[in-house]
């Protein structure tokens, strides 16, 4: 989606980077916050890396504890970072929702980095200066800067 404006509406969710100073800031939206949450993440893989002619060839189940929106935003982020450098995986599809038990239940359809196409450096920490994540008019927004 890269900076321009997004027109957004009702019910419907998506991301966009924009540049920041020596980082890269990822703004993202959806109905709900499961979704935002899911679309920060694709707004995060986008900011390095091409994935949409990738296929998945694994899926990894995360589990967050529930705590404030801002932490399961930045926890959830965190995981893809820690991924790409640990195991080399990329997300390149994201399904969030919410648990009975109170957590967060996140699957990621994951392919190896070798296979996707990069666009830019590879993230290597969520800041949590200006993290953001809350209801809106439209829904949820959320955004975060990430060290690069």
């Amino acid at each position: 989606m890269g900076g321009e404006t997004p027109v957004r509406r009702r019910g419907e969710g998506g991301h966009r980077t924009v540049p920041h100073t020596a980082d890269v800031r990822v703004e993202a939206w959806g109905a709900n916050r499961e979704q935002c949450l899911g679309e920060a993440v694709l707004g995060l893989v986008e900011c390095f890396a091409d994935v949409s002619a990738a296929h998945a060839d694994a899926v990894r189940r995360v589990r967050l504890a529930e705590e404030s929106d801002e932490d399961l935003l930045a926890d959830l982020l965190d995981e893809v970072v820690y991924r790409l450098d640990a195991h080399g995986e990329v997300p390149v599809d994201v399904e969030v929702e919410s648990t009975e038990a109170g957590e967060l239940d996140v699957r990621l359809a994951v392919a190896p980095l070798a296979r996707v196409r990069m666009t830019g450096s590879v993230p290597k920490a969520v800041s949590w200066s200006d993290l953001r994540m809350g209801p809106d008019p439209y829904g949820w927004s959320c955004g975060a800067t990430v060290d690069v």
